[in-house]
């Protein structure tokens, strides 16, 4: 068995091979770059060697850096986790070099696996069904002409692709050249490779993948499906096991072709085998191969009993497999949510910041795989996931009322996550009553998804920073950050000595909100514009606290720190800002509608200027072209204007919040 490993990744999955890796006694060294320094699985691991600096060319995508920190641990393998080098033959070469063991498949196996083309020639060959398309010639006219054989819509997929990303549909000729060269421009961007392949669009399917694993001696067994279907940007949000809705002779089909697949080329680890699902014609294709642990793995790991990464370390080895296929079963149904830090409401914005409050939900049948804490820093350098929340229960509607209630008990503050959102999704009727397809969020959410904007969470903001005023007058400590003492506004009694009444402003996105409030010693009344409250409240422990209000009692998690105050309860979290009444005010007093500044949404590099100085947009207009967190972003205008100042230049990176264009009045251009 292994002794030592060195784990080849970060965040949430770095630390769950650790936590495998303790329960067998193996020693583990995780490797960090400089954004990385304090992230929790550097802390987790036994040691930890630093790498390179933020950008993942020059640190987790570093080969041989990666090397040379396991030669330092003297370790006896690397596990790649799934991303960033999970599936490069450079990793595997360089390890078969220094002697060290790859958790993970052959090189040859991940080689022909690694290419979309390949693989589904390689499918065709063992019988496999593959969805239609072309696979070959990457001339451009080639292409075009393929497309109309085709038929579009279509998509256009990046050959080395994965995660949703170098993937766009076409939905008529006109728009062809232009989409193509944006694919291939995000696939060159983020594989180093910007082959593509078109395949016909099936509009309604199910995205199904089947695990499998197989070891160094010939075996190959199935470990039953997972249902992938709910996705946005075809990048999975919500997974379960097993898959619901399925006729049981497309379940055997599945499970055929994947063992088939995998034993035409000898695959000697774990793996997943992706479908398409045709919910109109009840075919199904072969999509892709991922030869690596998946996100969603632990759905399966929860209905199977088995820990998959310790089969990968054994499979590593050289061990034999020690089960057959008759000997896994599905107990019960599980159902994985991913958390991400990103603004559902805004297309699903990624977000950065600090995680300022942090609670994770525990018991009932509830696993949640975290790379975060409270301090942590969400960086613009990598994939906005920072969890997963799985649930284990007896039945599929048993599975979905333990995971919505975690997700409402999961407090994360500080970073917008989507955790709401995820909430929603599970809690609508379509999610229990209708077959799952990966036109769920559209057809689920039409208009798009809005958030619950609770009056109770600016009355929470507001108790929490009371509290902990009274708490520090009781202590004899001083609150020189807040305004409330620079204006001497704060107070907890009248010149009498009754309770008097003094206002709070907060500001939460930009939006003011006030609060008045009296009381004191945990009973309060509360004034939020029209609305009149008697509240009680108290502090349970640190960041927990209990209120009564409306004849309800519930409880919420919060952080007062300096002049922001940090709120989470029932699935959302907000942050809000002390603010004195005279900032407001002028705030308020600002002059509207003359024009506006782009600021960049997050830290990025500048791809494509779209417009010039002096020219006229209109709203919706493509102004920006940007790269962040792996993905192409899109800036366009909020309204109709003149450009009058660009403050970037392309290929140049810009931090959060930099101005990179001035809107003029559109009157000023005649728009």
């Amino acid at each position: 068995m292994i002794q030592r490993l060195l784990i080849a990744n970060r965040g949430e999955i770095a630390v769950r091979i650790v936590r495998t890796c303790k329960r067998l006694g193996i020693r583990t060294a995780a490797i960090y770059s400089d954004a990385d320094q304090d992230a929790l699985h550097a802390r987790l691991a036994d040691e930890a060697f630093r790498v390179g600096p933020a950008e993942a060319a020059k640190s987790y995508l570093d080969a041989e850096a990666i090397v040379a920190a396991a030669k330092r641990f003297r370790a006896d393998a690397i596990h790649p986790g799934y991303g960033f080098l999970s599936e490069s033959t450079a990793l595997i070469h360089a390890c078969e070099k220094a002697g060290i063991l790859f958790v993970g498949p052959s090189a040859e196996a991940i080689r022909r696996m690694g290419s979309k083309i390949e693989s589904k020639r390689i499918a065709e060959e063992a019988g496999v069904p593959v969805v239609p398309g072309h696979y070959g010639d990457q001339d451009e006219a080639t292409l075009l002409e393929a497309a109309k054989q085709i038929a579009f819509p279509l998509l256009i997929k990046a050959s080395a692709g994965g995660g949703g990303k170098g993937m766009r549909i076409v939905e008529e000729a006109k728009a062809f050249p232009a989409t193509l060269a944006q694919v291939r421009r995000e696939a060159k961007a983020a594989f180093g490779d910007d082959a593509v392949l078109l395949e016909r669009l099936i509009r309604r399917p199910r995205h199904i993948e089947v695990q499998i694993v197989g070891d160094k001696h010939g075996n190959v067994i199935h470990i039953f499906e997972r249902e992938c279907s709910i996705q946005r940007r075809h990048q999975k949000l919500i997974e379960e096991a097993p898959a619901a809705f399925l006729p049981d002779p497309v379940r055997a089909a599945l499970f055929a072709n994947a063992v088939r697949l995998a034993k035409a080329i000898r695959y000697d680890s774990l793996g997943t085998i992706e479908f398409i699902y045709d919910t109109d014609r009840e075919e199904a294709y072969f999509l892709e191969m991922n030869t690596r642990l998946q996100v969603e793995h632990p759905t399966t790991e929860l209905v199977t009993g088995l820990d998959l990464v310790e089969l990968q370390l054994r499979i590593a080895a050289g061990e034999p497999l020690s089960l057959g296929q008759g000997d896994v079963a599905v107990s019960g149904w599980a159902i994985e949510a991913r958390v991400n830090a990103e603004a559902p409401a805004f297309d699903f914005r990624p977000e950065i910041g600090r995680i300022a409050l942090y609670d994770e939900p525990r018991g009932n049948g509830v696993r949640v795989d975290s790379g975060i804490a409270a301090g942590s820093e969400v960086s613009p350098w990598y994939d906005p996931m920072l969890a997963k929340v799985i649930a284990h229960g007896k039945d599929r509607e048993d599975a979905r009322r333990r995971l919505h209630a975690a997700l409402d008990r999961y407090a994360i503050a500080g970073v917008a996550t989507n955790t709401a959102f995820l909430a929603d999704v599970l809690a609508h009727p379509n999610f229990s009553e209708k077959e799952l397809t990966t036109q769920y969020l559209a057809e689920t959410f039409p208009e798009g998804w809005q958030p619950t904007v609770s009056k109770r969470d600016a009355i929470m903001a507001a108790i929490a920073y009371v509290l902990t005023l009274e708490e520090a007058a009781v202590d004899g400590a001083t609150c020189h950050g807040s305004p409330w003492h620079a204006l001497g506004s704060w107070r907890l009694l009248d010149r009498a000595g009754h309770p008097g009444v003094t206002d709070i402003l907060l500001l939460r996105d930009d939006v003011a909100e006030q609060v008045k409030i009296a009381g004191r010693a945990g009973h309060y009344r509360i004034e939020e514009g029209d609305a009149v409250f008697d509240v009680r409240a108290t502090r349970l422990s640190g960041q927990r606290f209990r209120l009564w209000m409306e004849g309800e009692t519930f409880e919420f998690r919060a952080k007062v720190e300096d002049l922001h105050i940090y709120v989470a309860a029932e699935g959302r979290n907000a942050a809000f800002t002390l603010e004195s009444h005279l900032a407001a005010e002028a705030a308020a007093s600002a002059p509207k509608g003359g024009g506006y500044t782009l600021y960049a949404p997050m830290p990025g590099l500048i791809t494509e200027i779209a417009i010039k100085k002096g020219e006229a947009v209109k709203a919706g207009d493509l102004l920006i072209v940007m790269e962040a967190m792996k993905l192409v972003h899109n800036l366009v205008a909020d309204q109709n204007g003149v450009v009058q100042a660009i403050h970037c230049q392309t290929n140049a990176t810009v931090p959060h919040k930099a101005p990179l264009i001035e809107i003029g009045p559109a009157e000023e251009a005649g728009v």
